[in-house]
């Protein structure tokens, strides 16, 4: 599971408290085991072993937390190669021919597919060749994010976008290149990054 240090550290906390004491810890102990005096970000930590499958939680109820057994964790979801970027361009497979096993936390509410970065023009984002972009296909902006857009019915392309009220303000392809505010009623956009999948 792709946890980040803290994630690991509060998970393994928890499993320990679990085998020694046989019920969970609540989160004012999981809080005072790590010098956390926020409830807000001990709630975000604990969210997030939800949403990666480490752990399930019964919503308002004190030590609500259960360990999610081997068996009962989620498993690898397929997803499919359905194109590449090139220099920032879009390109699709008319039918994607070759899936991936990909963790379900990855996944979003519509369809999640890979895309093959080719040449390193991505790589002020730390995105380089080769790396699969994983992009839930068909939301709608909230905030700012990397995603797949058209404007006024142009070629798709890949860009950084923040939304203000009906307007998208669009990141040049470059580190330092001007933005360009765009009304949101001219942009289709179809899909959002929501991870980058390096293969070694």
């Amino acid at each position: 599971m792709a946890l980040t240090k803290r994630q690991r550290e509060i998970y393994d906390f928890i499993r320990r408290f679990i085998e020694e004491k046989g019920y969970a810890p609540s989160l004012e102990e999981i809080g005072r085991a790590f010098g956390l005096s926020s409830a807000a970000t001990v709630h975000k930590h604990v969210t997030n072993l939800v949403r990666k499958g480490m752990i399930r939680r019964h919503w308002n109820q004190n030590r609500s937390i259960d360990l999610v057994t081997e068996d009962a964790a989620p498993r690898a979801v397929d997803a499919p190669i359905a194109g590449q970027v090139v220099a920032g361009r879009v390109v699709t497979h008319d039918e994607p021919h070759e899936v991936m096993a990909i963790p379900p936390w990855l996944t979003g509410s519509g369809r999640t597919a890979l895309y093959v970065v080719s040449g390193d023009d991505l790589d002020h984002e730390r995105i380089v060749d080769g790396d699969l972009l994983v992009v839930d296909e068909g939301r709608h902006v909230r905030g700012e994010g990397l995603v797949f857009l058209s404007v006024d019915e142009g070629p798709l392309v890949l860009q950084r976008v923040r939304r203000h009220e009906q307007v998208l303000r669009i990141a040049g392809g470059r580190p330092g290149d001007p933005e360009s505010d765009v009304a949101a009623s001219r942009v289709e956009v179809r899909g959002i990054v929501r991870g980058v999948i390096r293969r070694c």
